[in-house]
């Protein structure tokens, strides 16, 4: 027998979508998918969540890494092979998008931005599928 696309919800299988295939409940999925979440470094293009303020001093960075910080848009110099920033410098600001530098600087302060997340659009049970939020499906 021949399933169309629209009753399997294949037809929302576009980019970084998956299936699960699972004998859980709906309810206990659901569950899973809006506590499991980790976070991760900002990439381009991500709304800052904070304003990241460095104060002038030594930083905790290794001294092969000060040529890379100062291309990046730090007032960094090494000071008998310790990196020091010269003045105070904002990394970012909260609410406005990062930039490429940006986000390069927050990965090496170590700071996890961003956060990944799983979003459950559909499901199918007992022969039926169900799109839990039509507005997900346009957002990629």
């Amino acid at each position: 027998a021949e399933v169309s696309t629209q009753s399997t919800g294949s037809a929302g299988l576009v980019g970084s979508r998956g299936l699960l295939f699972t004998n859980e409940t709906v309810e206990s999925v659901r569950e899973w998918f809006g506590e499991h979440k980790k976070s991760c470094f900002a990439r381009s293009g991500t709304v800052a969540t904070e304003t990241v303020v460095l104060q002038p001093g030594p930083m905790d960075m290794p001294h092969s890494m000060e040529p890379q910080l100062r291309q990046l848009g730090l007032p960094t110099r090494l000071k008998d092979g310790v990196v020091v920033l010269d003045s105070e410098h904002t990394v970012c600001t909260a609410g406005k998008q990062l930039t490429t530098q940006q986000a390069h600087i927050l990965k090496h302060l170590g700071n996890s931005m961003a956060e990944f997340h799983l979003t459950l659009v559909g499901h199918w049970a007992d022969g039926k599928y169900t799109l839990l939020n039509d507005t997900t499906m346009d957002a990629e």
